[in-house]
């Protein structure tokens, strides 16, 4: 069917087929930052569980060093911090992109005749 499309709407259908596979990247992203940042936040949570004079030890590499109790919290904080923003980050690039694929879906359909809302070729399903 789209070898019987205009070059137009041909280019549209293909940003479309491009904003989805970077939606469905950035969903990846987020969820595996959720994912860290759920783990780290449980990690956290159960430092408070922990006297300080506890041995503990942390991972680098392949290695676990010893670290102490102050050490430890400062770097869970640290990367609970940084995880909430990043999948901050990630939930807006999500709304931007969505925004584009529904604003490029609008245009594709107005072009096809179907008019916002359906009823041309393309279903209002956006035929990827």
């Amino acid at each position: 069917m789209q070898g019987n499309l205009p070059p137009e709407a041909q280019e549209k259908i293909e940003e479309l087929q491009d904003l989805q596979e970077t939606a469905e990247q950035v969903a990846r992203q987020k969820q595996q930052a959720e994912s860290s940042l759920t783990e780290a936040q449980t990690a956290l949570d159960e430092l408070d569980d922990i006297d300080e004079d506890t041995t503990m030890y942390r991972e680098v590499g392949d290695l676990f060093v010893q670290t102490d109790y102050d050490e430890a919290a400062d770097s869970l904080d640290e990367k609970v911090s940084s995880l909430e923003i990043r999948v901050e980050t990630l939930e807006k690039q999500e709304e931007r992109v969505q925004t584009q694929f529904e604003e490029l879906q609008g245009e594709l359909q107005e072009m096809l005749g179907g008019g916002p809302g359906g009823g041309g070729p393309m279903g209002g399903a956006g035929g990827a």
